[in-house]
């Protein structure tokens, strides 16, 4: 009895054989909810009232933001609704007076008519105002969620990029994308909790009138019925966490046998039939627990139902003491009973209803959280205007260090990028190539040393005006799921477009045959994830990555930067010589171009060619000096020119080292 009525305890989760086969234990997901874990069983009646003028207050105001006028109706309805149940209980006990009094009947039902009639059209207006009351919340309920979906958007979208790669201010955001759902909940409970509220304080004004000794036995009936629910609630809630686990990993087997990137390997290495068989074994498990609960269930609401009753027959028991003594009528007995009955009902789901805001609340105030932080890590808004014409951008001792790394990615590095030129970053993967892409681009400050655009120091610049004069091309640059024009007109989609606008970029970028075969042409739609959509191959996609950067760069008439980061991964030789040329040409006097590679083919035309090595700079100079000098650069490019040519054609270094990966 003990653990009946004491703590619901959190329960080690059962493992299935096929779990423990496929995964090697429990998968506990780093998902949002799995910080509030154990909040839910920490919830007792109790609590739940006290905790309730709190999240009510933060749902309305966050309601009051989104549409007053709504939420006001909402208010004055729910209010009505309350004053409207006790107008019927009154009408309820007239009509019990009029039934019970003395006359002939026909003088009764004559008594009884106005209280009928009253009943009546109380019960008429109470579901309009229902009505009234639904229709504004559901009003309010998207709303709501659109407001904190846009403000966690825009907050995710506002901070610094060193932010973005913080595992800790990452795991923050995946946690507060729950937020805005809960917030709409929030609003559904919390009106559904207003209204249990005031019905259950119009009952008990109501009984308070018939007789004081009422209330109490009101609250006696009920409390049990209020145990139940929250019992049962928690009980469900530590179910989920013991077999959530299961769930997560059927899940996860079932997007495996159904995404288009794993469907060879299931067909050909059968990996179907075997995943399908652990799916069923651990589903058994799952059928299993959900038994279980289902069971206790049962026990739970069968014992607050015995003791609600108990206490009901105890009220009874009253009310006949009452009545023997001369202290009620049966009149007023008999209104007493429904009003009993009905102030049950409404304790009864408002503990309900406080439970789930306890539950949303949570998520919401992540939320909350996560805007506080992304407040303060946010890109500064304010600073200097970025001058309109530049002679050239010069990075000055340069370190920066990611934080979960103890060697910097970069440690004092230094070079000019003079308007007009094309300047190659080289060296092996992880030598700092792409961190150095970052902080001349500015979505990177540097923790040492100065980016300057002339003499104006990037961190004291305005950052919008300087991602503005930003091109930016890379290996991974995003495949938009939207037309082809649109991924062209992306790279600068305030400016519109006409497809004769875009030409010019499509023709630079050698996409024109790409388009050409698409059933739509630039409207085609490049997303295999929507009927009727196309995809393309890598290299098809390069050329457009391509034609958005020419985009992008032909309509900025201030002086800019243009970095490419490894663009032709996806090239064949051929075509990777020729998009070498394509992006060389986009220099001119107001553009510089930055080609960071480690891929030599198409840097030796290079005005300028800077080798990096686990983020120090190894070496520079043109190509012709840098092969002469017989240093990692010649080394480098005599390794990978080893791959096309025989090995007599090509000059041997008398320092052929290359460094280790990074």
């Amino acid at each position: 009895m003990k653990n009946f009525f004491g703590k619901v305890r959190l329960a080690e989760p059962q493992v299935s054989d096929a779990e423990r086969e496929l995964f090697g234990g429990p998968l506990r997901y780093d998902m949002g909810w799995s910080q509030h874990e154990h909040a839910g069983l920490d919830l007792t009646m109790g609590s739940a009232l006290r905790q309730m003028p709190t999240l009510v207050g933060a749902t309305l105001r966050m309601a009051w933001r989104a549409d007053r006028r709504a939420l006001v109706a909402v208010a004055i309805s729910e209010i009505a609704q309350g004053v409207a149940a006790a107008v019927s209980l009154l009408a309820v006990n007239a009509v019990m007076h009029a039934l019970l009094g003395t006359g002939s009947a026909v003088e009764r039902l004559h008594e009884l008519l106005p209280g009928l009639l009253a009943a009546a059209g109380v019960a008429v207006v109470n579901s309009a105002l229902a009505g009234w009351s639904t229709s504004r919340a559901g009003r309010l309920e998207p709303l709501v969620e659109r407001i904190a979906t846009t403000q966690y958007l825009a907050a995710a979208t506002a901070v610094e990029l060193e932010a973005i790669d913080d595992p800790d201010f990452r795991r923050l955001i995946d946690i507060a994308q729950y937020g805005p759902a809960s917030a709409r909940r929030m609003i559904g409970a919390c009106v559904s909790a207003l209204n249990s509220t005031i019905s259950l304080v119009a009952t008990a004004g109501v009984l308070t009138v018939l007789h004081p000794a009422l209330l109490p036995m009101l609250l006696v009936i009920a409390a049990p019925r209020g145990w139940g629910a929250m019992r049962v609630a928690q009980e469900r809630y530590v179910s989920m966490m013991s077999w959530i686990e299961h769930l997560r990993a059927s899940r996860l087997i079932g997007g495996l046998l159904t995404e288009r990137t794993a469907a060879q390997e299931v067909r050909i290495h059968a990996v179907g039939p075997f995943l399908l068989d652990r799916y069923e074994r651990m589903a058994h498990s799952a059928e299993a627990e959900q038994e279980r609960l289902a069971a206790g269930k049962a026990v739970t609401e069968w014992a607050a139902s015995a003791l609600s009753g108990l206490a009901m027959a105890a009220t009874y028991g009253v009310m006949i003491w009452l009545i023997a003594s001369g202290h009620m009528s049966l009149a007023v007995a008999g209104t007493a009973v429904i009003a009993v009955r009905s102030g049950s009902a409404s304790l009864g789901a408002l503990v309900m209803n406080v439970n789930q805001l306890h539950e949303e609340s949570l998520y919401v105030r992540d939320h909350g959280r996560f805007l506080e932080e992304a407040a303060e890590r946010a890109i500064p808004s304010g600073g200097a205007p970025l001058p309109e014409k530049v002679e050239r951008i010069v990075l000055d001792q340069v370190t920066y260090r990611y934080p979960d790394r103890e060697s910097p990615a970069l440690d004092s590095v230094s070079l000019t990028l003079p308007m007009g030129s094309v300047t190659a970053v080289v060296g092996e993967n992880g030598s700092g190539k792409s961190t150095l892409m970052k902080v001349l681009s500015g979505l990177l400050l540097p923790q040492e040393g100065t980016v300057r655009w002339d003499e104006a120091d990037v961190a004291d610049l305005q950052r919008t005006q300087v991602f503005d004069r930003v091109s930016l091309l890379t290996q991974d640059f995003q495949r938009w799921p939207v037309t082809a024009a649109m991924n062209i007109r992306i790279g600068r989609p305030d400016h519109d477009a006409r497809p004769d606008d875009l030409q010019p970029s499509i023709d630079y970028a050698g996409a024109g045959p790409v388009i050409t075969k698409l059933t739509n042409g630039l409207q085609s739609l490049l997303a295999r994830v929507f009927r009727g959509a196309i995809e393309l191959s890598g290299g098809e996609w390069q050329k457009i990555g391509l034609a958005r950067t020419h985009w992008r760069s032909s309509t900025c008439s201030a002086d800019s930067i243009l970095i490419v980061d490894e663009p032709t991964s996806a090239l064949d030789p051929e075509a990777e010589i020729e998009a070498f040329d394509r992006i060389r040409r986009l220099a001119a006097p107001n553009r510089a171009v930055v080609l960071v590679t480690h891929r030599m083919s198409g840097v030796r035309h290079a005005d300028r060619i800077y080798v990096l090595n686990q983020g120090h700079l190894a070496e520079h100079g043109t190509h012709d000096e840098l092969i002469a000098s017989r240093g990692r650069y010649a080394a480098m490019f005599a390794a990978q020119a080893a791959q096309y040519a025989p090995s007599a054609a090509i000059p041997n270094p008398t320092s052929p080292t290359v460094a280790d990966h990074a």
